[in-house]
C-alpha cells in the first residue's frame, strides 16, 4: 500500500512539473510555429512573383547548358563493362537439414554478373594477384581489343570526374551572378529550393558507376565467407591497362609504338592543343569552367589507335555531337 501512494505522489509530482514546464515553453513553441507558418507563405509568394520568374527567364539558357552537361556526364558513366562470367543459369536451394542450420554465410551468395563465387584457394590467390584472375575468370582476353576497350573506359570515367567539377563551378558561377537578386532570407533558409525553383538538375557525386569485380567464397555449411574485390576506379584502370598492355601479342601496331590512354597522355593531348577545342576554337582561356575530353580523331571501332597523332582535344559539346563520326 505504502509503495502504491509513494509512486502516486511521485506520478503527480511529474506531471505538475511537466505542465509547468509546459506553460513556460508553449509561447516560445507557438512563436516559432507562427515564424515557420509566416516564412512558409514568404518562400510560397517570393517562388511564384515576377521577380523571380524573370530571374529565372533570364538565365535559363545558361541552366539549360548546365543540365546538358548534367545528362553527358551521366551518359558517359553507362560505359561498362562488356566483359563478365559465363552464364550457367540460376538454381534454388532449399536446406533439407533437419537440424535447421541458420548458415548465415550463404545468404551473401550472388549471381550478379561482377561476382565469382570460388573456392578458399581462388580468393586467396586473388588478393595477391587480382588483376590475373579477374581476366580469369571474368573472360577478358588479354588483347588489344580489350586494352582500347579499358583505354575508353578509363577516358570517359576520367571525364566524367573532371565533369562534376567542372559543372559544380558553372552552377555556382550562374547562382553568383544572382544572388543580389535573392532577398536574404530566402539564401540564408531556401538555399536548395532556389536551385531546385531554377530548374538545375540534380549531380549525382557518387562513385558508385566504377564497376566492381569480387571473387566470393562462402563455405558449404555456409559458416564462414571471404571475398576479394577490386573497384575499377580510376586509378585501377590505369594500372589494369598497363597490366594488359605488358601482356599483349601486338597486331595492329608493333610493341613499343603505341601510346596508352592515361591521365599523363590526357594532359599531354590538351596541353598539346592549348587547352582549346579543335572544332569549335573554345578554350580554357575563354571560359575556365569549359570541360575538355580526349577524341580519337579516327575512332577505335573504324580501325583508329590510341596515338597521339590520333588524338585530338574537344570540349564536351563538339564530343558528343561528333560520336563516332570522323570529321
Amino acid at each position: 500500500m505504502l509503495n502504491v501512494l509513494i509512486f502516486f505522489l511521485v506520478f503527480v509530482i511529474i506531471i505538475y512539473l511537466i505542465s509547468a514546464l509546459f506553460s513556460i515553453i508553449a509561447p516560445f513553441l507557438l512563436l516559432a510555429i507562427l515564424l515557420l507558418i509566416f516564412y512558409k507563405i514568404y518562400e510560397y509568394i517570393f517562388f511564384k512573383s515576377r521577380k523571380f520568374l524573370d530571374i529565372k527567364e533570364e538565365i535559363e539558357i545558361y541552366i539549360e547548358e548546365a543540365n546538358e552537361l548534367n545528362q553527358h556526364i551521366e551518359e558517359l558513366k553507362q560505359s561498362n563493362s562488356i566483359f563478365e562470367k559465363n552464364d550457367y543459369g540460376i538454381a534454388q536451394i532449399e536446406d533439407m537439414s533437419k537440424h535447421n542450420y541458420k548458415r548465415k554465410e550463404l545468404d551473401k551468395f550472388s549471381n550478379s554478373k561482377y561476382v565469382y563465387n570460388c573456392s578458399l584457394s581462388v580468393c586467396r590467390n586473388a588478393q595477391n594477384k587480382p588483376f590475373h584472375y579477374i581476366c580469369k575468370y571474368f573472360n577478358i582476353d588479354k588483347s588489344e581489343e580489350s586494352l582500347e576497350y579499358f583505354e575508353e573506359l578509363l577516358n570517359n570515367f576520367s571525364a566524367v570526374e573532371d565533369g562534376k567539377e567542372y559543372l559544380v563551378k558553372k552552377k555556382e558561377k550562374i547562382l553568383k551572378g544572382i544572388e543580389y537578386k535573392i532577398p536574404f532570407l530566402i539564401k540564408k533558409f531556401s538555399n536548395k529550393k532556389i536551385e531546385e525553383k531554377l530548374g538545375f538538375e540534380q549531380i549525382d557525386f557518387s562513385d558508385l558507376y566504377f564497376p566492381k569485380y569480387t571473387m566470393q567464397y562462402i563455405s558449404d555449411g555456409g559458416n564462414s565467407s571471404m571475398k576479394a574485390e577490386v573497384l575499377f576506379n580510376l586509378d585501377n584502370l590505369e594500372r589494369f591497362i598497363n597490366y594488359l598492355a605488358e601482356h599483349i601479342k601486338w597486331q595492329k601496331s608493333v610493341a613499343g609504338q603505341r601510346a596508352l590512354m592515361t591521365p599523363k597522355l590526357r594532359e599531354l593531348i590538351k596541353e598539346n592543343d592549348n587547352y582549346t577545342c579543335r572544332i569549335c576554337q573554345n578554350s580554357i582561356e575563354n571560359e575556365p569552367n569549359l570541360l575538355l575530353e580526349i577524341d580519337h580523331i579516327i575512332p577505335l571501332s573504324k580501325g583508329g589507335m590510341t596515338e597521339v597523332e590520333n588524338l585530338q582535344t574537344l570540349c564536351w559539346k563538339c564530343n558528343r555531337r561528333k560520336g563516332t563520326k570522323i570529321l
